[in-house]
């Protein structure tokens, strides 16, 4: 854990399980923290040079994400069309839905969780998702 705080990352968990030995006898151990990616290198470096084998290395993509709320007739009008729209440039998602129907002819809410590999970037998708939901007659409330 010293190389991880050593390098300015924070660790998130810590799991291993002492009767599940590899076949050299070591415990493996699955460590979960943040860190800048370009740290990551020399991170490896230490822990190879304590002894320790890294197995693998997994980053999360999409780094920022906003709630937004939804307000109309929102499955009426595709909705999704509309995460599509979202999901196709490459640097945005749509990670979680929750819609809510009080009647077939009434409004709909939802509230949509976008995630995106940046700030600016999830700007850009909220953006996209404005305009999508002005030409559907969709009413969004995004945070200040």
């Amino acid at each position: 854990m010293k190389p991880v705080s050593d390098l300015g990352g924070n660790i998130i968990s810590v799991l291993h399980q002492r009767d599940r030995k590899t076949a050299s006898g070591r415990v493996p151990v699955q460590l979960v923290f943040e860190m800048e990616e370009r740290r990551l290198d020399r991170l490896v470096e230490k822990l190879k040079a304590e002894g320790m084998h890294v197995v693998s290395i997994g980053k999360e993509r999409l780094k920022d994400s906003m709630v937004v709320i939804l307000i109309g007739h929102i499955v009426h009008s595709d909705i999704r069309d509309t995460i599509e729209k979202i999901d196709s440039t490459g640097f945005a998602e749509v990670v979680g839905l929750s819609l809510s129907m009080p009647g077939v002819d009434k409004k709909s809410s939802a509230a949509l969780v976008l995630s995106a590999i940046g700030k600016k970037e999830l700007k850009e998708a909220l953006r996209i998702l404005e305009a999508t939901a002005s030409k559907k007659g969709i009413m969004v409330i995004s945070p200040i």
